[in-house]
């Protein structure tokens, strides 16, 4: 019937009427969202190893454990806590010590592995957390929860949050990037650990890949103009803006915005992946690696660069740390890797004047456990999924910095002392760039969300 109005446009009318309400809010400084507090940062870097690296080969140092290698694991120790199917079945669970050196650096005196030369260089910039635990044991719902605050997925990834909170401040580019180093192999990332969730779709990160076409469909198809691109878009919009008004669906708007943000990210993009304009000591710095897009190293000079910029925040995603055998092997191969990038990153931001109000973030899913998975002999061994406890750092912003938080018991089994939850490090990182994290919600299926969801608090240990 002509009068006849479907259950959907009533309520989108309605979301219409009390979204008037606030436009003169929202419409307010140019539509900006702002911080609850004045912030400490304005943008956040995560350099995410997926697959869990071995906090007790990189910073958790266990002079115990390694005396006391081959041994077994006493119950006391495990206190019955679940293990995954690859070693609950193990007859033994020997006691496993780093095969590699610790020392000392730094005025701050942390302890940092033979493997990490450069970031122990500049350990007295981090943040070290040594005390980190999750509940998931499994890759998939621990990367999701790092990534999303939820094991679950469909939650908004924390670039979601951070665009949808903060907003942009370059609206030639995306608020949220992703890059992944290429040809890794390893646990398989999904897009949906930078997607939006059921934020609008504006919120999403867009991944830089390593080929041709740096951002997959941006390109125009041979014979299509700017001119003709612009006339295209614009008749797009006024069928958008009609279908709009008939139905009221948000998701329309959203769609507008990401064809207009695509038409401008056919110039930004092109001029922020040109590296050309970069001197050669800077890819010496990053390490050799660096000229060759798409490897970890070439990903951190181009996180630098979308920093810059003024996007809000850069996800970089390294793969293959899930060494359940050949880990001396395989983790050296992977710091070797990472090593000299990551502190490249660090100390590239505080020459730029950018450490100061950017947050770095290091570390993997979960940690790994102090026994070996499967024979452990003179120079070889394997580790399994640890969730009770593992090590990350952090700079930037407001972070203390040359600080060592957290302890876990002399085997590195359990947190002895001043655990952090991952919800707490979520809660920490917002609180840091200006966002109460209890009143960054979204109303969604009869509830608020956030990326806290009901938990977290800040760690204020870890404040400057």
């Amino acid at each position: 019937m002509k009068d006849s109005i479907t259950r959907r446009m009533l309520m989108g009318q309605g979301a219409a009427g009390l979204g008037s309400l606030a436009l003169p809010r929202l419409l307010d400084d140019g539509a900006r969202p702002k911080p609850h507090f004045a912030p400490k940062a304005k943008r956040l870097v995560y350099l995410f190893h997926s697959g869990g690296p071995s906090q007790l080969e990189t910073f958790d140092y266990k002079p115990v454990l390694q005396q006391r290698n081959g041994e077994e694991l006493p119950d006391s120790v495990r206190g019955g806590q679940r293990l995954t199917a690859m070693s609950g079945n193990q007859s033994s669970l020997p006691l496993a010590g780093a095969q590699f050196s610790f020392a000392q650096h730094g005025e701050s005196g942390q302890w940092v592995s033979e493997l990490l030369p450069h970031t122990a260089g500049i350990i007295d910039d981090l943040t070290v957390v040594k005390s980190m635990h999750t509940e998931a044991i499994n890759h998939d719902p621990a990367i999701t929860f790092l990534q999303t605050g939820s094991q679950i997925a469909g939650r908004p990834s924390i670039g979601a949050w951070l665009s949808f909170g903060l907003g942009s401040d370059n609206d030639e580019l995306p608020a949220s990037c992703v890059l992944v180093t290429k040809n890794k192999g390893g646990q398989p990332l999904y897009a949906r650990l930078w997607g939006s969730g059921f934020l609008p779709s504006t919120h999403q990160g867009v991944q830089f890949r390593a080929g041709k076409d740096r951002v997959l469909y941006l390109a125009d198809p041979d014979g299509v103009d700017v001119a003709t691109r612009r006339r295209m878009l614009d008749r797009l919009r006024e069928l958008h803006e009609a279908a709009y008004e008939r139905e009221v669906d948000p998701a329309v708007r959203s769609r507008i915005d990401q064809y207009e943000m695509a038409f401008r990210m056919q110039m930004s993009v092109p001029e922020v992946t040109d590296l050309s304009d970069e001197p050669d000591w800077v890819f010496d710095h990053y390490g050799e690696d660096a000229r060759q897009p798409g490897t970890f190293a070439a990903n951190c000079l181009m996180a630098r660069r979308l920093l810059e910029r003024g996007v809000r925040c850069v996800q970089l995603f390294h793969q293959g740390w899930d060494q359940h055998g050949g880990l001396p092997g395989g983790i050296r191969r992977q710091c070797k890797e990472t090593d000299q990038a990551s502190a490249a990153l660090v100390r590239d931001l505080k020459a730029r004047g950018l450490l100061d109000d950017t947050l770095v973030v290091w570390g993997g899913e979960f940690g790994r456990t102090s026994y070996s998975q499967g024979k452990i002999t003179s120079n070889n061994y394997g580790r399994d999924h640890h969730p009770r406890c593992f090590s990350m750092w952090m700079a930037g912003g407001g972070l203390r910095p040359g600080y060592s938080h957290g302890q876990t018991c002399d085997l590195g089994y359990n947190i002895a002392e001043d655990p952090v939850h991952v919800h707490d490090l979520h809660a920490t990182l917002l609180h840091l760039l200006g966002i109460d994290h209890e009143r960054l919600t979204y109303f969604y299926q009869g509830r608020d969300f956030r990326l806290t969801d009901v938990h977290g608090k800040v760690v204020r240990q870890l404040l400057a």
